[in-house]
């Protein structure tokens, strides 16, 4: 894969003690190593203009002058210094560069993976919040809308968090498709099955929030049963992965239980159903805080993309998550 990556990242510091740290970065670097393929780019930061294309301007503003007068706690779990605004800059950046580069024709081995920090899906509209200033995948998204020549464009958040951001900003657009995996009353305690959109964007929004101990068969499941049926029924023209990796069983912070093994049994659904829809194919960066099992599992996904075939998983739904798929499946009747 082709990885946006840039130092000007690792600036974003929000303390020893927390979990958003520039030691992400660092990890995935060190895995990929050796890794064949592998290949960085570089990125123009992205302007504040291209930020209120999807945020309040004054908002996006006033991010900027908080870093520039040092920083501090926004909210209790998002924190800034004063070099924050450049890793911003430079994550949109990143995550516009990787639509560019899909809709341009980049795939196979060189399909773009943007892995800037700090991440985006929490921000919404006009007020940051979850470790998230600007939403990355919604900046990149009508990027690719309003300069790419993109009709529509599907967006696949699989971090454990709801991406409630993204979301916000596209509730009532019927030009983004929206679908979320995550922990059900994980933080921020949205997402629940009956949020799917209104307006022109009724239907274009679907949650699955996923019990407690849901595993891979779980989550393949409602991929392959709800999420890439309705990808490929919405036929867009852009594919944007918000890849987290927080609902690893070994994640600190969570209590979804996938495996290494499930971020390339997703990427296979993800990509396939791309092509099924001659859709471009991205991915960004959102969560992932157990340093080994974010760089291990970054490296799957690399690695998915360089010719190896994932390991299919034994087992059975579970009863809960089927009764979910069904609600689920109801709700987008």
């Amino acid at each position: 894969m082709r990885f946006g990556y840039s130092e000007t990242c690792l600036e974003h510091d929000p303390g020893a003690r927390h979990p958003e740290s520039p030691d992400r970065l660092r990890a995935i670097r060190e895995r990929l190593k050796h890794r064949h393929g592998v290949e960085y780019v570089a990125a123009d930061p992205a302007s504040i203009d291209r930020m209120a294309a999807v945020h309040d301007r004054e908002y996006v503003e006033e991010v900027k002058a908080f870093c520039e007068a040092g920083g501090g706690n926004w909210d209790p779990d998002t924190t800034a210094v004063e070099d924050s605004w450049g890793a911003i800059e430079q994550s949109v950046g990143l995550a516009c560069w990787a639509v560019e580069r899909a809709v341009a024709g980049d795939d196979g081995r060189e399909t773009p993976f943007s892995i800037g920090r700090p991440p985006g899906h929490h921000a919404v509209y006009d007020d940051a919040m979850g470790f998230c200033f600007v939403n990355n995948a919604a900046v990149a998204v009508q990027y690719a809308i309003a300069e790419l020549g993109v009709d529509r464009a599907a967006v696949v958040d699989w971090d454990v968090h709801h991406g409630n951001g993204t979301q916000d900003i596209f509730y009532d657009r019927g030009d983004v498709f929206f679908a979320s995996t995550h922990e059900r009353g994980l933080y921020p305690a949205t997402g629940d099955v009956g949020e799917i959109g209104e307006g022109a964007g009724e239907g274009a929004m679907m949650n699955v929030p996923m019990p407690a101990g849901a595993d891979d068969v779980d989550y393949l499941a409602a991929f392959e049963e709800l999420i890439v049926p309705a990808i490929e029924a919405f036929d867009p023209g852009l594919l944007l992965v918000s890849a987290g990796f927080d609902a690893h069983r070994h994640d600190p912070i969570s209590r979804i239980r996938l495996s290494t093994e499930a971020y390339a049994l997703l990427t296979d659904r993800l990509r396939a159903a791309a092509d099924t829809s001659d859709a471009a194919l991205a991915f960004v960066l959102e969560g992932g805080y157990g340093l080994n099992v974010l760089a291990d599992s970054v490296a799957l996904v690399h690695e998915t993309f360089d010719g190896r075939a994932p390991i299919e998983p034994d087992g059975e739904v579970d009863d809960a998550v089927e009764r979910l798929l069904a609600d689920v499946a109801d709700a987008h009747a």
